[in-house]
């Protein structure tokens, strides 16, 4: 650590405790040589989620385009732009707890869904008609008839 007044590279940890905000810990720092005081934040650095697509290719987790697939699922539905905002958080703060970096868009898909299904039935069945991709109406039929 260099101290900021001098520049020297060698200092000592006078104090150490966590932050605050419970996501850091806070240093006091002796520089060794002016014997100046100053204060460093250790933080964890942040890891980015990667999501697996279908074809292999790896995309970094976007929040904004989860929230558009939402957004549009949920368009006149009695369903709040917090209840979305609110559905999105708990999805990105289970995949983080989870301590995966990587995780195949498939599964996100039925994170949402399952989500959803207890949110709004139609919004379900709007985000599970993009989402799998049915190719005829039997298996959109089939979809309907599994939700009841």
């Amino acid at each position: 650590m260099r101290c900021p007044f001098c520049g020297h590279t060698e200092t000592k940890v006078v104090d150490s405790r966590v932050s605050e905000s419970q996501d850091a810990v806070r240093r006091r720092r002796e520089c060794l040589q002016c014997e100046e005081r100053f204060t460093t934040y250790e933080r964890r650095e942040e890891v980015p989620l990667m999501v697996i697509k279908r074809d292999g290719e790896r995309e970094p987790f976007d929040r904004a385009k989860l929230l558009r697939g939402l957004v549009v699922a949920t368009a006149n539905r009695d369903v709040t732009q917090q209840q979305v905002e609110a559905l999105v958080d708990d999805i990105e703060a289970e995949l983080q707890n989870s301590f995966k970096y990587e995780i195949p868009s498939n599964a996100l898909g039925d994170m949402v869904l399952t989500r959803l299904k207890n949110m709004d039935k139609v919004a379900y069945i709007r985000f599970a008609s993009v989402y799998r991709s049915f190719q005829d109406l039997e298996e959109f039929y089939a979809e309907l008839k599994a939700l009841t």
